[in-house]
């Protein structure tokens, strides 16, 4: 056999092997890019889910404020107004401080050795 054939079949072994590392190379990246493509589909799936749970919740909290407004009579169809709700929260707080300066007649006084 000639040295140009030699040569040849070496070089086209050569071709050989690095088609093949380019050949795993490009498998690798194309197993890559189908990863990276799959946890973009399964965030954008769960943004999704996120979006619609909070559309939920929002949905929840509206018709809420709406029983709370029918309730305390401050829906459009007349009612109870603003003063009432003060006075109900005012009335609240000082039940509150009349029970907390008053806990000693209630309880008994730890003083008292009870």
């Amino acid at each position: 056999m000639s040295s140009a054939a030699i040569s040849t079949s070496t070089y086209g072994s050569q071709n050989d092997a690095r088609l093949d590392q380019l050949h795993s190379k490009l498998q690798t990246l194309r197993g890559v890019t189908t990863d990276i493509y799959d946890d973009a589909e399964r965030q954008n799936r769960m943004l999704d889910d996120t979006n619609d749970t909070f559309s939920s919740l929002g949905a929840s909290l509206s018709h809420s404020s709406r029983r709370v407004a029918h309730a305390f009579g401050l829906s459009s169809t007349g009612g109870v107004r603003q003063t009432r709700i003060i006075a109900y929260v005012v009335g609240g707080f000082l039940a509150l401080w009349i029970t907390w300066t008053t806990r000693g007649f209630w309880w008994g006084s730890a003083q008292d050795g009870v």
